[in-house]
């Protein structure tokens, strides 16, 4: 139930985050902005998530995550609300940037996995992070082209206001995800770490740090992709339509791309299979941008681009839990997810500030294929082995 329960949460917190791309050409037209200004909030949503997510994560190992699912919930859904209605630059930035950037701290990927890794054996633990991330994956599918539908049949306020019920749906569903916290008088109960001390064993760990140096990239990618490709698409000619579905079909291939690699990352070693999946990327990008462009190559791309989408999550959050285990693990997940933000941050606001600098993508796009390749060299030699605390001496 926890794992089912969890995909689905994942399915409408990613599903409505991945939607937000298709907004930025009509509430730009209607506002008079630039792209950067859409793209700025974005940027800000991803740094503020990223800042959150640690604490996010802290609160959900220590207390339980099924209340922090509950208030991030509420958050997010008076984000959507705001951003409904947001008509100036500011407005915009307070709704869509900080409102829901802490809303999905409390309900997305390192809360969500830390439940369910603490609620499997540690054999199945890669395969159940894949599973529940492939259902949260058939959230992008399936949104994409229904909020396109939406906004084509209303209007982008009123879609969002539709959005904004729909992400309501995950407070009933987080009490399927409370946790029992170990009483604080049982005798058995190991002494928990402070802070400042699970904070100092990760970042001395060689490993952590390669890690959490090599999320940046994929944070890079996939914000650069989901805000600026739809645009990109429409700016080389094609239908608007192309690039919901070319979003749509991402998700839909990444159901099966977070699936196997999870499931793979039980039988091979984790940090090789992250380095097959950013060499990959690297070279389905430069396909991509260096061939001509077409309906058919932006939906073959969609497809290659969408098995290695978020196939690093489970992968990813997976060594974590190998090299210090589940107790704490929604935070650490949360410490490499803020490496993971600031390269979102970075990937949205540039695609937007670039563009309207140079009037195309083609710098950031070379930036994606040369980060793609450094990933893929950070994380080869990373060890999954458990990590020993040094013992102390007199």
């Amino acid at each position: 139930m926890v794992l089912w329960v969890g995909g689905i949460i994942l399915a409408i917190s990613f599903g409505v985050r991945h939607t937000f791309g298709i907004f930025l050409q009509p509430m730009s037209i209607d506002n008079n902005w630039g792209r950067e200004v859409f793209a700025l909030s974005l940027a800000v949503q991803n740094i503020v998530w990223g800042i959150a997510q640690p604490f996010a994560g802290r609160i959900a190992d220590r207390r339980g995550a099924g209340w922090v699912i509950v208030l991030g919930t509420l958050v997010y859904a008076a984000g959507l609300y705001l951003m409904s209605s947001a008509q100036t630059s500011m407005a915009l930035i307070w709704s869509a940037g900080i409102l829901i950037g802490i809303g999905l701290a409390g309900t997305t990927a390192p809360v969500v996995f830390g439940v369910i890794s603490r609620s499997v054996p540690v054999e199945k633990r890669s395969m159940a992070l894949g599973l529940s991330m492939s259902i949260g994956s058939f959230g992008q599918f399936a949104m994409l082209p229904a909020t396109m539908q939406l906004i084509n049949s209303f209007n982008w306020s009123t879609t969002l206001y539709i959005l904004t019920a729909i992400t309501v749906i995950m407070i009933p569903l987080a009490f399927f995800m409370m946790e029992k916290p170990q009483p604080k008088d049982d005798p058995n109960a190991p002494k928990p770490l402070a802070l400042a001390e699970i904070l100092k064993q990760a970042m001395g760990h060689h490993g952590f740090r390669l890690l959490t140096i090599g999320f940046f990239v994929c944070g890079f990618h996939i914000a650069f992709l989901a805000t600026h490709l739809p645009a990109y698409l429409s700016d080389q000619g094609l239908n608007p339509s192309v690039g919901t579905n070319v979003l749509a079909l991402i998700g839909l291939f990444n159901i099966a791309g977070s699936y196997y690699f999870g499931l793979w990352g039980g039988k091979f070693p984790k940090p090789h299979l992250l380095s097959l999946i950013y060499t990959g990327r690297a070279l389905a990008i430069a396909a991509f941008v260096f061939l001509p462009i077409s309906a058919v190559s932006a939906y073959i791309f969609a497809a290659v681009i969408g098995v290695l989408w978020l196939s690093t999550v489970p992968l990813t959050n997976g060594i974590v839990g190998s090299i210090f285990g589940v107790k704490n693990m929604s935070m650490l997940g949360g410490i490499v997810f803020f490496s993971h933000q600031i390269g979102a941050f970075l990937g949205v606001w540039l695609g937007g500030k670039l563009f309207d600098l140079f009037g195309s993508y083609d710098i950031v796009w070379t930036i994606s294929i040369v980060i793609s390749l450094m990933a893929a060299a950070i994380n080869f030699p990373i060890k999954e082995s458990a990590y020993q605390a040094r013992p102390v001496t007199a």
